[in-house]
């Protein structure tokens, strides 16, 4: 029954748990959980059994719900997220209502990781690793046959870093915090560094540097590399993040979300697809000619690496602010002209700019990296945003992240597979003949 307590206004109508839970469209335990995260508040019923709860307030949860419920519905068949990490219009992308591209120049990559995480800057801010989880996942790590590719590795090195932490179930945002920053150190300290190279102290940056490089890097080298990761940290909710905030959804531990993203993060359209485009530049450098490079890869009816993206119609800002860069590194001027080349060939056909995964290209290249350097760098990069949006999602309804399937296979029931079908089943059953 509704209730009004004593001394209360008529308005300040009372509802019981099972009457909240009805308005809500929940189960009574979901109500306490709103409670529990502030979004009701909850007063002892008269009889001193259970709680009541305002009616209008919880009206008003219920409108919100169905007003959030409506923006996660498809227009045109895509999801909708609501989140307040990054947004993308008019060729420029923002982190937290701020110029990613300006905060990438400005700061370093930690420090941009702690602003994605928290909206507040620390200036100056480095992380590092526990002895004991990086020992783990090296050894994990380094367990992998020869030819394990760096996602392998990164995702491997995730998995045993959360076996060493017998505190990943806890999701508060301390908790996630204190995984973040370490697991970011963990699994890049945990990639096996290129022979002659060193570096297990210093920035991130740094640290990653040896692990891609057997060169020396200058400090232009090394801007170079932070500016990228920082640049790369978030993009909204591309394949792997949505992969991220699914396994939040779920309730995943830090290290099982980022595992996720590092699933997805391993195609072609994605997170390698620099490699694809730092083996074209080669093949340019090679050839010293983009025309015949270009020309395969349209004979082979495959796009050209490198270029356009779905959410620019003009230059991707990523790629600008990256190349800006490379022009102060005389080693990539070769690399760079590739690129350019590669841009001009294309656009007599198509008005195709360059995007971040050309421009990634240039650096891997001409640093003395591997092809897979890019998607290794995407990666570490991109685990900053990965956990950002889980722990945004550990702040939503829990499996709120759950489409409904469209059914378009034969209509039930249907007999058991090799099993004659039985009269009511299908088509109407033959009654046998009868001679009479």
């Amino acid at each position: 029954m509704r209730d009004q307590q004593a001394g209360a206004g008529p308005s300040e109508r009372r509802l019981s748990t099972k009457e909240a839970a009805e308005v809500l469209g929940v189960k009574p335990e979901t109500v306490y959980a709103y409670v529990s995260r502030g979004q009701l508040s909850s007063r002892r019923s008269p009889s001193g059994r259970g709680s009541t709860f305002a009616a209008e307030e919880v009206e008003s949860l219920a409108r919100r719900n169905r007003r959030e419920s409506t923006a996660n519905q498809t227009a045109g068949g895509e999801l909708s997220v609501r989140t307040r990490i990054t947004l993308i219009e008019e060729d420029r992308y923002y982190f937290r209502g701020v110029d990613a591209a300006e905060l990438a120049a400005r700061h370093s990559y930690e420090e941009i990781a702690e602003w994605l995480w928290t909206g507040r800057m620390r200036a100056g801010v480095t992380f590092t690793a526990p002895e004991a989880s990086v020992a783990v996942a090296r050894r994990a790590v380094d367990a992998l046959p020869e030819h394990a590719g760096p996602t392998d590795r990164l995702r491997v090195a995730a998995i045993a870093a959360a076996t060493a932490d017998p505190l990943r179930f806890d999701l508060s945002e301390e908790a996630v915090l204190g995984t973040a920053r370490t697991l970011i150190p963990t699994i890049v300290d945990a990639l096996p560094p290129v022979l002659g190279a060193r570096g297990d102290d210093g920035p991130l940056a740094h640290r990653l540097w040896t692990r891609l490089s057997g060169r020396q890097p200058d400090e232009t080298s090394l801007r170079i590399l932070d500016t990228a990761l920082g640049l790369l940290a978030d993009h909204d909710l591309a394949a792997s993040t949505l992969a991220v905030r699914v396994a939040a959804s779920a309730r995943a531990h830090a290290y099982a979300a980022v595992s996720a993203g590092l699933g997805v993060i391993e195609g072609p359209l994605h997170g390698a697809a620099s490699g694809l485009a730092h083996r074209m530049l080669l093949e340019v450098l090679d050839q010293g000619d983009a025309a015949p490079v270009v020309a395969d890869e349209l004979r082979a009816g495959r796009r050209v690496p490198g270029l356009g993206h779905r959410l620019y119609s003009g230059e991707d800002p990523r790629a600008r602010v990256l190349f800006g860069l490379l022009e102060e590194l005389p080693s990539a001027a070769p690399a760079l002209a590739a690129a350019r080349h590669v841009v001009e060939t294309t656009a007599r056909h198509a008005p195709l700019h360059a995007n971040v995964d050309l421009a990634l290209a240039v650096l891997t290249a001409s640093s003395g990296m591997p092809s897979t350097a890019g998607e290794t760098i995407f990666a570490v990069a991109r685990t900053a945003g990965w956990i950002a949006h889980a722990m945004e999602e550990y702040g939503e309804s829990p499996l709120r992240m759950r489409p409904s399937g469209l059914y378009v296979g034969p209509k039930p029931p249907q007999p058991l597979p090799g099993q004659p079908e039985q009269p009511g089943r299908g088509d109407p059953a033959r009654l046998p003949e009868t001679r009479t």
